[in-house]
């Protein structure tokens, strides 16, 4: 082996694959990001190490936040999961769905109907148009087609998102058990949203696939998140790699990480992003 291709063995070698969830995690609710993370997550990539994102957004909100922090990833996780995008230079955009995960929503649909009647729906499709029924103001529309609750059935979906502005969050997380959901993936979000996937897919599910593709050691790999959505996600980077909870998440979120660094309002990710090689 020559002296190059030893040190690109070697910095492939010492690289971390770094999976970082956006809202809560890198971002403030408002939308902004601290210039304090963003040379965090910049500095992490001058190291050398694999930095990504992995988030329950879709692809078309997800893409500014990649373009924000000057960042180009060879692959990017989705919706919880259930889209892994690879970048290509050819594509309009700079990248093309590698891998889509997706389910019929019926059964899902009409149930959680019995037990959220008012409740407002959204249903993401695998090229990432959206269908979603009056009153779901509070998300980002573009892209998207407001319909009646019937024409979300019988569709192939890549995530189903629900909320119900009536509830508080600890009388939806009752209403959520009592649905008894079966055969699919969901998390609640800080507010009385459920975000729904396919069965046994979540954002560890596609970050192992990816991990396999970049052939990283599972001991090298770091996520941080915030959310009920990360718990996966913590558990796999968390078995031989680094965990990293934000520090006002919930309860069961920082106990589900092997570390809590500050909060998203103290630019918490910038300390923990620092403390890697």
């Amino acid at each position: 082996m020559s002296i190059e291709r030893a040190r690109e063995a070697e910095v492939a070698t010492e690289a971390w694959f770094v999976a970082l969830d956006v809202d809560g995690t890198i971002m403030h609710e408002d939308g902004t990001i601290d210039e304090a993370v963003a040379e965090a997550v910049a500095g992490a990539v001058e190291r050398g190490h694999l930095v990504t994102l992995a988030t329950g957004r879709s692809w078309s909100t997800t893409r500014p936040v990649i373009e924000a922090l000057g960042l180009a990833p060879e692959y990017v996780v989705c919706a919880n999961g259930a889209i892994t995008m690879r970048r290509d230079d050819t594509a309009s955009d700079g990248y093309v769905r590698e891998h889509v995960e997706t389910f019929d929503p019926t059964a899902v649909l009409e149930r959680i109907r019995t037990f959220l009647p008012s409740g407002k729906f959204m249903v993401e499709l695998a090229d990432g148009y959206r269908l979603y029924t009056e009153g779901m103001t509070e998300w980002n529309l573009e892209n998207a087609r407001e319909v009646v609750f019937d024409e979300l059935l019988d569709q192939r979906a890549t995530r189903v998102v629900v909320t119900s502005l009536e509830h508080g969050l600890d009388e939806f997380f009752d209403i959520v058990d009592q649905m008894g959901l079966h055969h699919v993936s969901y998390a609640i979000g800080w507010t009385a949203w459920l975000d729904i996937a396919p069965d046994g897919v979540n954002k560890a599910t596609a970050l192992e696939r990816v991990r396999g593709w970049l052939g990283v050691d599972a001991d090298r790999v770091f996520a941080a998140g915030d959310g009920r959505n990360d718990l996966e996600m913590f558990a796999w980077a968390g078995s031989a790699g680094r965990a990293v909870a934000m520090g006002q998440a919930p309860e069961e979120v920082r106990a589900a990480a092997g570390e809590v660094t500050g909060p998203v309002a103290e630019a918490g990710l910038a300390t923990a992003l620092d403390s890697l090689p």
